[in-house]
């Protein structure tokens, strides 16, 4: 047992010894591989170079991935924070033209009251001061109802709330009234109005294309110190060109197309103070560009400006000619010569009725019209009406859309009273500009008048339809 254990301790010993001496030759063979490897890794050798400048390229992008990824945080923060502001903002324009564009029925209605009274008032046998005051509150209620609609039209644009109605009709309903409209104003300020006259059928929107020709119109007065304005209608290829031109200053070149722009005005002489925002051709620009129809300017300094916009034809002369009679156009589709029209004076006598919830409409109303020659019976029922009118029938219907909350809205009762009076010809007056509102009454064989209503305008449809029953 002990020389077995002897034995087994000298073997043991012996691999000890071998790998010690295995030790030693691997810690001289590490020794000269680690010398061969710092001799040749000098710094002025190309591998050490190479080395470093991979660590310090390595280095910076790190750093500018870093910093980049910061500054990106930022922006992304400031990002959030502008399109908030930006969705805030957005919101309380939104809210602002909608709330102008949804109360502007109230806004118009004293307005509109207004210029009923101050219209029948310049019908009366009057002292020339008092002439010439009532003649002042006229221009002057013009020069605000021109104002507000600016506001309230651009304040729709905005809201996205007004939309075309396109439907046909002979341009002469459209030029006739303004010619006769306008020829008074440019009287006013010494100037006189050509008017070439046409039957052209076309088709568009006739209220929004009307204040398009009004827009043209009331620049060419309010720049022309002298001489003379044309309304007229050239023929083209692909279209009606209505155009407005004037004997005025002229536009110079840089000014033609900054004046379509919001808030921007041509120059205007020392002596002209007529009141104006800048929006009358930036309104006209975002209509026509809503129905499609170009507008075209030429002007020359010192010799007067034409301003022109290009109404498609009417796909059918027939189609037009078969709804004429239930047109809910601004204008009669119609119109007579006005001479013949004035000469006949269908209005003498004629019976008409009124349905309005405000009383001072009413009472507008009621001057105005009995000014004219009609007899009128004016209330804010059917029931009240009728008996106030013992038993006669009305020959014609002026009802206002909106009657007040849980009533039946014009176009209704209309509709209830023409079927107990056949044959009644009826005007919806409203400060409502929906093309479906439009659509709708011209579809219920009604003609349509917007607040604030224009006398003349309205004097002219009564005569076309008192003259279409003669």
């Amino acid at each position: 047992m002990a020389l077995f254990q002897l034995a087994a301790n000298s073997e043991i010993a012996a691999d000890n010894a071998a790998l010690r001496e295995e030790n030693r030759r691997l810690r001289k063979v590490c020794q000269a591989l680690m010398e061969r490897v710092e001799s040749g890794a000098s710094p002025n050798s190309a591998p050490y170079a190479a080395f470093e400048r991979s660590v310090l390229l390595a280095e910076q992008v790190r750093e500018r991935t870093d910093a980049l990824h910061r500054t990106l945080d930022e922006l992304s923060q400031v990002n959030a924070r502008l399109l908030a502001a930006n969705a805030e903002a957005e919101a309380a324009n939104l809210s602002k033209t909608k709330f102008l564009a949804a109360v502007s029925h109230d806004l118009l209605q004293p307005l509109n009251a207004a210029r009923l009274f101050a219209s029948a008032l310049e019908t009366h046998a009057l002292p020339d001061d008092s002439q010439a005051l009532v003649g002042h509150i006229g221009r002057s209620l013009k020069d605000v109802e021109g104002l507000l609609g600016t506001l309230v039209d651009i304040s729709r644009l905005d809201a996205g709330v007004l939309h075309a109605d396109k439907a046909p009709f002979a341009v002469s309903t459209l030029l006739d009234a303004l010619a006769e409209e306008y020829r008074q104003v440019a009287t006013v300020r010494g100037l006189t109005l050509h008017y070439v006259p046409s039957s052209v059928v076309v088709e568009s929107d006739l209220a929004l294309l009307a204040r398009v020709v009004r827009n043209f119109l009331s620049n060419a007065v309010r720049y022309t110190e002298q001489g003379h304005i044309l309304l007229g209608c050239r023929r083209r290829a692909n279209g009606l060109e209505i155009m407005v031109g004037d004997t005025g200053p002229g536009i110079p070149e840089p000014q033609r197309q900054a004046i379509f722009l919001e808030f921007r005005r041509a120059n205007q002489s020392p002596s002209n103070h007529s009141r104006g925002l800048g929006l009358g051709l930036a309104i006209v620009d975002r209509i026509s560009t809503m129905l499609e129809h170009p507008v075209s300017l030429i002007s020359q300094l010192g010799h007067g400006s034409l301003f022109s916009v290009l109404v498609p034809f009417s796909v059918s002369v027939t189609h037009a000619a078969s709804s004429a009679g239930s047109s809910s156009a601004v204008y009669a589709q119609k119109a007579l010569p006005m001479s013949e029209a004035w000469q006949q004076d269908p209005l003498q006598g004629c019976v008409i009725w009124v349905i309005d919830d405000d009383p001072a409409i009413i009472e507008g109303m009621q001057a105005l019209l009995g000014s004219w020659g009609c007899r009128v019976r004016a209330a804010a029922t059917v029931s009240a009406l009728e008996a106030a009118s013992d038993g006669e029938h009305p020959a014609v219907l002026l009802v206002d859309y909106h009657l007040g909350d849980h009533r039946e809205n014009g176009i209704d009762l209309a509709a209830r009273l023409r079927r107990r009076y056949p044959g009644l010809a009826t005007v919806v007056i409203t400060a409502n500009h929906e093309a479906a509102l439009k659509r709708a009454t011209r579809e219920a064989g009604m003609h349509c008048l917007l607040k604030p209503l224009k006398p003349l305008r309205l004097k002219m449809l009564l005569g076309t339809l008192l003259e279409s029953h003669i």
